[in-house]
């Protein structure tokens, strides 16, 4: 994508009218502690190593659990032949697996059980797609919104970033816990699957950013400003009606976002405001003066322009709908670059909502069609997956799907 400059009347009499989508990006106060130069602030970091999230419970963790700060995604194909008594065992290994790594304990047939013993806060959450229902012979079980997303006119979809009949999210404090977990659960998958796509991302580390710190991606924006809030907003993100299996679960979308950094960097920093509706620094809107201030949509400067522009990616995803909202839970990545390129980097941007065709889709549409920032991002992978509910004590992940 060939780059140019951009100034504020330049940008305003063009409208930006690129085509295109993107994750919804925001604010936050930017941090600048210096930590406690003496140490006496800074966390225990075997502290962090021995922190464990429970795996139990009525809902799957991994959701509304505080973000952490490297995630690895695997989506699943199912192999020829994969029915649903071998869907059940597979979930029953799974399950045991997971609730042994999650409290710090080696899997039952961990053959590196040292690198099980700091779990990090480490959570994996298990998501089933369209596939995964049909060969367990559930397909009247399936939700409306489980099913590819529509096709968006900003989408370069790659097959190596999108679908899957199953996905693994696996998240913790630290790297190397994400790397054991992935490798345990891959193994004991081969029987029933084969791997589709790997995505890895980060955020920041603990204690680097202030706890509950809206993120910060790679083009430099603060990444969530209105984003759902676990408890207030429980009714958009958890679904309490409908099958047995979902009541407690979630629709989750993931979608790869590829970021044109080299042309980002082109632009002065009015004109990326001016993209985004928002001040860089502190992510408050550009009528405003912090982060989480009402943006003034009506507000008009001394020569009668918008202040925030028609095509600003804060005006575009907004909506008059208070239910078209979703949990953001994103991961920066920032992969070698093809030959040729000098950069690799995007978002692996994934979302959380009771209901995808109703909350997430008309956000998309309107980003598609008239977004400035989809000059610099190119959505490259999609897939939707059905977040069952968690577990109990004795039972297993999917098991009142599997055994309806």
């Amino acid at each position: 994508m060939k780059g140019r400059r951009f100034g504020r009347r330049a940008f305003l009499a063009t409208g930006a009218a690129a085509l295109g989508g993107a994750a919804a990006l925001g604010g936050r106060e930017l941090f600048t502690g210096d930590g406690g130069a003496d140490g006496r602030d800074r966390p225990d970091r075997g502290d962090i190593g021995r922190a464990t999230v429970d795996f139990h419970g009525e809902r799957q963790a991994g959701v509304a659990t505080p973000a952490q700060a490297f995630a690895t995604f695997v989506a699943f194909d199912l192999l020829d032949g994969v029915d649903r008594e071998a869907l059940i065992r597979w979930m029953r290994v799974w399950t045991d697996d997971i609730e042994r790594l999650t409290r710090g304990a080696p899997a039952l047939t961990d053959t590196e059980p040292e690198l099980a013993l700091l779990p990090a806060r480490l959570t994996v959450t298990v998501g089933f797609g369209p596939g995964f229902l049909a060969a367990a012979g559930r397909e009247e079980l399936r939700p409306s919104w489980l099913a590819p997303l529509p096709e968006f006119p900003i989408d370069r979809l790659r097959e190596e970033f999108s679908g899957g009949d199953l996905v693994a999210q696996v998240c913790a404090d630290d790297e190397v816990t994400v790397a054991h977990a992935v490798r345990v659960l891959t193994k004991q998958a081969r029987s029933f699957a084969r791997p589709r796509w790997v995505q890895r991302g980060f955020r920041n580390t603990p204690g680097a950013v202030p706890e509950g710190a809206t993120m910060r991606n790679l083009m430099g924006q603060l990444d969530g400003t209105r984003n759902l809030r676990p408890g207030p907003d429980d009714r958009l993100i958890w679904i309490s009606d409908g099958p047995e299996w979902l009541r407690g679960g979630t629709g989750m979308v993931v979608r790869r976002i590829a970021m044109n950094l080299d042309t980002w960097d082109e632009l002065d920093r009015p004109a990326r405001e001016l993209v985004i509706g928002r001040r860089l620094d502190n992510g408050a809107p550009l009528t405003g003066r912090h982060e989480h201030d009402e943006p003034d949509l009506e507000a008009v400067d001394e020569r009668g322009l918008s202040v925030i522009p028609m095509f600003a990616h804060i005006r575009r995803a907004r909506s008059d709908n208070p239910d078209e909202r979703f949990l953001r839970r994103s991961y920066n990545y920032d992969d070698p670059p093809e030959p040729g390129e000098l950069s690799n980097s995007g978002l692996v941007f994934v979302t959380f909502q009771a209901d995808i065709e109703a909350q997430f889709t008309p956000i998309q549409r309107r980003l598609a069609e008239l977004d400035s920032l989809n000059d610099w991002t190119t959505p490259i992978g999609s897939a939707v997956f059905a977040v069952p509910r968690g577990c109990r004590p004795g039972e297993y992940l999917g098991q009142p799907l599997l055994e309806a």
